[in-house]
């Protein structure tokens, strides 16, 4: 069993497990930010995570992610993919052939590093439990300048024995509150990858990660971290449904007749990142 070093300090009490959602972009983007909002009106928040996949490719853009190559929004007029934007920083994502996970925790630490690598513990043992081991990248961060999340494995992001980027994940702070949440690359559309990116995908994970039972597999893992935490699953509320309804066109990345972005990254309200940033 992990000691208290290597897991998130949650204190005892229930936590919440939502089953896995294939959603739209806007939807799932529009979802993590109610559960971590809820955090700001409930005196005892649960520690939260879910699963999900979404319903085609789809490209996810960082929250300041103003610049991206004009053939994307081609893509997009083309419809091989759709673009969305993440209320979390970093660089564009691929969602395609992975598997998305969201992590809400009430008190992380307060130093960025360190929270990312207490958050991340349970995903290390999970896929060493799997036969392949990660550890996290070395590889400074370089902002806005690289436009592919997955082409640099910084220290938030879990690579293999290789150096190959196996997670990379991002962070969104809300009044001392955290969600993180990441990309799982299992196998990724070599074609399509090609022509977002230009460069070679990611090789597919090794044949030992199950791919049906994967988000089950790591949720049992996650569990066993924390056995004095009473993990219960619980669906999606009707009240956060309308939230969610509500919030999605904000997400949403709209291209006029000639396929140039028509909605800036500011129409995301900008108290999303709320004043309490840490930083380090």
């Amino acid at each position: 069993m992990p000691t208290a070093a290597s897991c998130l300090p949650i204190s005892p009490g229930r936590g919440r497990l939502i089953s896995p959602l294939r959603l739209s972009g806007p939807e799932q983007m529009a979802l993590d930010e109610v559960l971590l909002e809820s955090y700001q009106a409930d005196a005892k928040p649960l520690p939260t995570l879910r699963f999900y996949q979404w319903n085609g490719p789809w490209l996810s853009l960082g929250r300041n992610q103003r610049h991206w190559p004009e053939h994307w929004n081609a893509l997009a007029t083309r419809g091989d993919l759709e673009l969305v934007r993440r209320p979390s920083g970093g660089s564009a994502v691929l969602h395609a052939g992975g598997l998305t996970y969201a992590l809400i925790w009430p008190s992380p630490p307060r130093q960025r590093q360190q929270a990312y690598k207490q958050a991340c513990q349970w995903l290390i043992r999970g896929f060493k439990e799997l036969e392949l081991p990660l550890q996290f990248g070395d590889h400074p961060a370089r902002g806005a300048s690289e436009s592919n999340c997955f082409a640099t494995a910084t220290a938030a992001d879990l690579v293999d024995s290789q150096g190959h980027k196996r997670i990379g994940s991002a962070q969104l702070w809300r009044q001392g509150h955290l969600l993180q949440h990441g990309e799982i690359i299992l196998n990724p559309p070599q074609r399509l990858w090609r022509e977002v990116f230009d460069c070679e995908p990611p090789s597919d994970a090794p044949a030992s990660i199950p791919r049906e039972e994967l988000s089950h597999l790591l949720q049992i893992t996650f569990r066993s971290c924390w056995p004095e935490v009473n993990w219960q699953e619980s669906p999606i509320t009707n009240d956060e449904w309308s939230s969610v309804a509500n919030k999605a066109p904000n997400y949403e990345v709209l291209l006029d007749a000639s396929g140039c972005s028509t909605n800036p990254p500011e129409t995301i309200d900008s108290t999303t990142l709320g004043s309490a940033i840490p930083r380090g």
